[in-house]
């Protein structure tokens, strides 16, 4: 695991709403997350936890504090700053977003809008070949609405790798899906990040996939609360339940 920052947050705050209605949502928050770790962000609904994931994807604006994303301060970064940003980065989310009038291939074929370079045989091949990783090399021509819930979230990890990103945001990625398929996404998520080498970040309110996890960030009520291993956090929270 390399030593190199992907992620440095220092005195991050973030609040919602103004005037009156002015609401803190991140209290002071300091992190520093190394390339190639696979950090998962737990704690209760409401403690925000996807607030933080999307400013460090650049979704959302910095309002106070400094925040370096693979070497870039978000802070008061240029619209430009952001796109460039953003190509680095994939995206995996909850409901895994697919466009319903597209197929698998051309809903992975998405991700790279951001890199014009591409050559359409190169990306058709590259698509193909990330669906055929994921299992998915028989449905490429298959509609949303014919694939099953795990298929889907397999696009959706493909569509996030397909451009060798340097980190992956996931958001609670197997939230909608049964205890098989989602065991099985995030197996193949992790194997596939290991093997490209990529950092992942992932918010999860399932305890059954703790253990992918280097370390293991609790934030509660907008404050990051502890973090520790995946093996220390399973220890303790195992004497606090007998």
């Amino acid at each position: 695991m390399s030593s190199e920052k992907i992620i440095v947050a220092t005195g991050l705050n973030h609040f919602f709403g103004r005037g009156f209605l002015k609401q803190q949502v991140l209290f002071d928050i300091n992190l520093e997350i190394n390339a190639g770790e696979i950090i998962i962000l737990n704690g209760p609904s409401g403690s925000g936890k996807t607030t933080l994931l999307t400013l460090i994807g650049g979704l959302r604006s910095l309002q106070a504090g400094s925040l370096k994303v693979m070497g870039q301060e978000l802070y008061r970064a240029s619209k430009n700053q952001l796109i460039r940003n953003r190509r680095n980065i994939g995206y995996i989310f909850q409901e895994h977003n697919l466009l319903q009038c597209l197929t698998a291939l051309q809903n992975t074929l998405m991700s790279l809008e951001l890199h014009p370079s591409y050559s359409q045989r190169t990306a058709y091949a590259r698509a193909e070949a990330i669906l055929k990783e994921v299992g998915l090399a028989h449905k490429i021509h298959h509609y949303p609405r014919n694939l099953s819930g795990g298929e889907k979230q397999r696009v959706a990890v493909a569509r996030a790798l397909i451009t060798y990103p340097q980190l992956i945001l996931a958001d609670e990625p197997t939230a909608s899906l049964d205890r098989k398929s989602g065991r099985e996404v995030v197996d193949l998520l992790q194997r596939l990040a290991k093997e490209q080498g990529c950092t992942i970040l992932m918010v999860t309110h399932d305890n059954r996939i703790l253990d992918i996890a280097d370390r293991i960030i609790y934030m509660e009520d907008g404050h990051l609360i502890e973090t520790g291993s995946s093996v220390s956090y399973h220890l303790s929270n195992s004497v606090v339940n007998t």
